[in-house]
């Protein structure tokens, strides 16, 4: 019986060794590419393989995306090499802005061409007002135009992009272009609030102690805070730019925002971004945090300067001086302090971008809105400069119509 058996076994063909792959593809949640034989080699070493294999792995990640309104697959590709795990860095982001609701785009178009519109007009207004009229050259109203033109800055910083996305659909931006206008963003938004901090002792200096205010805030030291808040925002920024570019982004590219932020900018990130993340806090503390902690303090004592003033009149009057900037610190520090401080996990992302348009696009249209209505001197001089030739015009041309 035993001879039988091993009989039998002899009699069974062995199976013979599979061919080697040659230029195939395997289909597991990725593909495979780039196969590449060495049949001599390997087939001296091992008796039963007859080729040595090297390959290169193109993955392939796939994610429910929508196009033309229409629920589709996308996918993301990416390279990495097998041998050394490198792997080839993403080259464009997708702001994914306000969703994808075609009928929607033109509306939200039209809604922020309109605010574009009057932020610039507004603005450009308010520095043609400070530069022609003599009376309004003085250390707060430099300010105030200084504050202008960052707002210009600051809209066309992120605006245009956005307009031109809900115009052509066009949802892409390459990471460059990203990292780009955030550096922009980061610098009009350290200028900002440290502008409004020297705005704010201007005010104390001018309530506190009147008589050497002239003394105090000359020109020169006008013009040496203003150039120190640009050139302190501008270094601040590069420091932290310089570490974002040594950044590699691989993965899902895609950024649930309507301009590139810094914190969903980090998180699509497949390095190590501690060393970044302490720079940014450093940058955020003495960019934003300092100043509105300044900020708080110099109203502190204007304020208790105010109620020791005896008289109802002269507590209207000094009050009316800071008011105009009291509520624009309010709107801003208000909504940078409820996106960037508050609770992110629990808030919804609408909410988070309705909060980022309100100190991104509608802060510097309401500014020229505010210093106008509420100062008497830029009414004057808007009467004088802009709205009595414009009248006297539309007179001398009805005369000569009558003629």
């Amino acid at each position: 019986m035993a001879k039988e058996t091993q009989q039998v076994e002899e009699q069974e063909p062995r199976p013979s060794p599979s061919p080697a792959p040659t230029g195939t593809e395997l289909e597991l949640g990725t593909q495979a590419t780039e196969w590449s034989t060495q049949p001599e080699a390997a087939s001296r070493e091992l008796p039963h393989i007859t080729t040595s294999i090297q390959c290169q792995v193109q993955l392939v990640e796939w994610y429910l995306c929508f196009e033309d309104g229409e629920a589709a697959w996308c996918q993301i590709p990416y390279t990495e090499n097998m041998e050394d795990g490198n792997q080839t860095v993403i080259v464009e982001f997708i702001l994914l802005g306000f969703g994808n609701v075609p009928e929607m785009e033109t509306l939200l178009f039209l809604l922020f061409l309109l605010i574009y519109i009057v932020t610039m007009t507004g603005n450009i207004l308010i520095i043609t007002l400070v530069v022609t009229d003599q009376h309004l050259q003085t250390p707060m109203y430099i300010f105030v135009g200084n504050l202008s033109f960052l707002e210009i800055c600051y809209s066309s910083a992120i605006l245009p992009r956005l307009l031109a996305s809900l115009l052509t659909g066009n949802k892409t931006i390459s990471v460059l272009g990203c990292l780009v206008q955030l550096y922009f963003f980061g610098i009009m938004a350290n200028t900002e609030a440290l502008l409004l901090t020297a705005m704010s002792c201007d005010r104390y200096v001018a309530i506190c102690n009147p008589l050497r205010y002239a003394a105090l805030m000359n020109g020169r030291v006008c013009f040496q805070l203003v150039a120190g808040c640009w050139i302190s925002s501008v270094v601040l920024c590069c420091i932290a730019i310089v570490f974002l570019f040594q950044l590699t982004y691989c993965g899902l590219n895609e950024i649930d925002h309507f301009f590139c932020d810094i914190s969903p900018v980090i998180k699509l990130s497949c390095g190590d971004t501690r060393t970044l993340q302490e720079i940014t806090f450093i940058v955020c503390t003495v960019g934003t945090m300092i100043p509105s902690v300044l900020t708080l303090i110099t109203y502190v004592c204007i304020i208790t300067a105010i109620l020791r003033i005896p008289s109802t009149t002269g507590r209207k009057k000094a009050f009316s001086t800071c008011s105009s900037h009291l509520i624009v610190l309010t709107v801003f520090y208000g909504t940078v302090f409820t996106v960037y401080v508050g609770p992110i996990a629990n808030t919804p992302k609408v909410l988070h971008k309705i909060f980022s348009l309100c100190y991104t696009v509608l802060t510097p249209m309401i500014n020229p809105v505010i210093y106008s209505l509420r100062n008497k001197d830029v009414n004057e001089s808007l009467r004088k400069n802009i709205l009595k030739p414009l009248a006297l015009r539309k007179r001398l041309g009805m005369g000569k119509d009558k003629f």
